[in-house]
C-alpha cells in the first residue's frame, strides 16, 4: 500500500467532518470568542481553512519560512463570512488531495522544516508533517471550534457517529 492509498481515507474523512462543523457557524458569530485570551470563532475558521493548503507545500517543496528575512511574514486569511471560509477550505482540501495521490512514498520520507527567519524551528518526514502539523492539528482546532457552537446553542455535527444534537 502506497503513502497517498494509506493516508487519503483518513484525509477524506477527517476533512467531510470538518467541513460540517465549519458549515453550522453563523456570521453573526465570527467575531465571538469564549474568553479574552481565547481566538475568536472567525480566527479558529480561518485557520482549519488554511491548514489543508500547506500540503502542497510541504510535499512540493523542502521547507517553509513563516518570517523570512527578506520579506513579509506569514499571515492567515481573514475572511469574513462562513461562505468565503468554505469556498477557501474547500480548494485548499482539493489541492492536498491532489498532492497527496501524486506524492511519491520516498518522497513522504525525506525530511521539510517550518523554518522562521532562516532559522529551523520543526524539522521531520513529510509524512509526520501531514499527519501532526495539518490533519491533528484541524482536529485540534475543530473541536474548540465545536465547543465555542455548543456555548453560543450552535447543534454540533456528528462526526464519529450522532453528536449530542442529533
Amino acid at each position: 500500500m502506497t503513502y497517498a492509498e494509506s493516508i487519503l481515507p483518513e484525509f477524506e474523512q477527517e476533512m467531510a467532518s470538518t467541513r460540517k462543523v465549519l458549515e453550522r457557524i453563523p456570521d453573526d458569530k465570527l467575531d465571538w470568542k469564549a474568553h479574552p485570551k481565547s481566538n475568536t470563532i472567525g480566527w479558529n475558521a480561518n485557520h482549519i481553512a488554511e491548514m489543508p493548503g500547506w500540503v502542497d507545500g510541504t510535499i512540493n517543496r523542502d521547507a517553509w519560512d513563516i518570517a523570512p528575512s527578506s520579506g513579509e511574514p506569514y499571515q492567515s486569511p481573514k475572511l469574513s463570512s462562513t461562505r468565503e471560509i468554505l469556498e477557501h477550505f474547500d480548494q485548499n482540501v482539493a489541492s492536498a488531495k491532489k498532492a497527496i495521490a501524486s506524492a511519491s512514498d520516498e518522497a513522504m520520507t525525506k525530511n521539510w522544516s517550518l523554518l522562521k527567519g532562516g532559522q529551523a524551528m520543526i524539522t521531520m518526514p513529510r509524512a509526520g508533517v501531514i499527519r501532526t502539523f495539518v490533519i491533528n492539528h484541524i482536529i485540534h482546532h475543530r473541536a474548540i471550534l465545536s465547543v465555542y457552537l455548543r456555548l453560543n446553542d450552535v447543534p454540533v455535527p456528528g462526526m464519529y457517529g450522532p453528536s449530542g444534537d442529533e
